[in-house]
């Protein structure tokens, strides 16, 4: 498709934003997807396109948080739960035909908003390590493979469940867990973009020049998170969640969204 320079900017701009806020607290498609869709983008390349600057994006801050010493690249569980994120992407992706994805749609907000709570009421975050309550092994299989299926197959709040997940049962500190979930988040969103480049639906021009702005974003996010870690980390989790939340729950074709309308009589 045909893009203006105007347009292409605007995706690097967004990038910019985006991936800040995506490497601190997950969420980033939730600001890069309605861009791409406003710069012409059909529904489908728009979610392909996403994956593209995703993938890039979440590289970017991997390396970053390595480079500080946050992810241990030596540590065959470090491989592993990034092997159980890609292959869980993979196989969720294929499901797509098949996998109550409406239902996924409707329950998603209610499952952001819990995990708002959580980060808000929960134990109180630190970026201390504590014990973990499961094994790698058991971890990758049954926590993080999952979530790499959702996010091949529907994607919204995969870097929040993963941020969950590593706080409650593996015991890492808050910005070690933001780095691990980028670890994660790249993985899932590398396997996700394989089978769309495989289907033709990458505009390849428009994910570039997104992806220009979210390397920079992502090494200012990583930074930030890196500098002020549980600080930073818990209210823009919660700030994120509950957008995104909001943003799934009002949408037209969400039965509370149409609730809402019908009450205003729209």
């Amino acid at each position: 498709m045909s893009l203006s320079p105007e347009i292409l900017l605007m995706f690097a701009f967004v990038g910019l934003f985006a991936g800040a806020v995506d490497a601190i607290a997950g969420g980033g498609g939730l600001i890069t997807v309605p861009a791409l869709l406003l710069g012409g983008l059909d529904p489908v390349s728009a979610i392909a396109t996403n994956k593209l600057q995703g993938s890039i994006g979440t590289a970017a801050a991997t390396w970053r948080f390595a480079r500080a010493g946050m992810i241990d690249f030596r540590s065959r569980s470090t491989w592993g739960l990034a092997a159980a994120a890609f292959v869980g992407a993979v196989i969720g992706s294929a499901l797509v035909a098949v996998a109550p994805v409406e239902a996924m749609r409707i329950a998603l907000p209610f499952l952001l908003i819990a995990v708002a709570l959580y980060f808000a009421f929960g134990p109180r975050m630190s970026d201390v390590d504590a014990a973990a309550r499961m094994t790698p092994l058991a971890f990758g299989l049954g926590v993080v493979a999952p979530i790499g299926a959702y996010d091949g197959l529907f994607g919204p709040g995969a870097g929040s469940f993963y941020m969950i997940a590593l706080v409650a049962l593996t015991g890492v500190g808050a910005a070690k867990a933001v780095a691990r979930t980028k670890l994660l988040n790249m993985s899932s969103n590398l396997a996700g973009l394989i089978v769309f480049v495989a289907a033709g639906h990458v505009v390849w021009l428009a994910g570039f020049a997104m992806a220009a702005g979210t390397i920079a974003g992502a090494q200012l996010g990583s930074a930030l998170a890196l500098k002020h870690g549980v600080k930073l980390v818990r209210p823009l989790v919660i700030v994120v969640s509950l957008a995104l939340a909001a943003r799934l729950m009002f949408d037209p074709a969400h039965p509370v969204g149409q609730a809402v309308r019908s009450a205003l009589g729209r």
